[in-house]
C-alpha cells in the first residue's frame, strides 16, 4: 500500500472506540477501522504527520496464545514507554487531557533545556509527552543533565 507511513505504533486497549476518541484529541486523524466478530471495533488506525497510531482491542483479536500475550493482557500498559508529540499549546493540551480523564504526572513547566512539556498517562495506562520546543539554540543535552545530575559535569553526544 502506497503512502504507508514510516513509523507505526500499536497501542493495546480495553475500549478501542473510547481511546481512538480521545487520540484524535490528540491530533490523530481517522484511517480506517477493523470490525471485531463482536460487531465492536477490534482495531482502529490513526495518522498523525508521520506516525500511524494503530488502536487495538486487548481482548478479541485472535493473536497466539504465548508468555508476551499474556503479560500484554495483565498489565501493566507501555511500562517504560513514553509517546512525545509536539502540540501548539501545551497548557490547552493539558487542560484537554484532564477533562479526558488523563492523570497528569508532570507539568505542565517550561524546562531549561529548551521545552514547555506536560507529562500525563492516559485512561488505558499509556505515557504521554505534549511538548512545544522554545526555540533555544542552546546545546540541550547539557541542561538536561545539569536538571538531572547537578551543574558541573559533562554530558556527551
Amino acid at each position: 500500500m502506497s503512502g504507508e507511513p514510516p513509523v507505526r505504533i500499536a497501542l493495546r486497549v480495553s475500549d478501542v472506540s473510547a481511546a481512538t476518541a480521545l487520540y484524535q484529541s490528540f491530533g490523530f486523524a481517522p484511517v480506517g477501522t477493523v470490525p471485531g466478530a463482536d460487531g465492536g471495533v477490534a482495531m482502529a488506525i490513526l495518522r498523525r504527520g508521520p506516525l500511524q497510531l494503530l488502536v487495538d482491542a486487548l481482548v478479541g483479536i485472535p493473536f497466539a496464545d504465548s508468555v508476551r500475550e499474556r503479560q500484554t493482557k495483565s498489565g501493566p500498559r507501555g511500562l517504560g514507554v513514553v509517546i512525545g508529540l509536539e502540540v501548539g499549546d501545551v497548557d490547552e493540551a493539558a487542560q484537554r487531557c484532564r477533562a479526558a480523564g488523563c492523570v497528569i504526572s508532570a507539568g505542565p513547566v517550561d524546562a531549561p533545556w529548551g521545552e514547555r512539556y506536560v507529562e500525563f498517562v492516559d485512561p488505558y495506562g499509556y505515557a504521554w509527552k505534549f511538548f512545544r520546543l522554545n526555540g533555544s539554540s542552546d546545546d540541550g543535552l547539557h541542561a538536561v543533565h545539569d536538571a538531572w545530575f547537578g551543574a558541573g559535569g559533562a554530558a556527551s553526544s
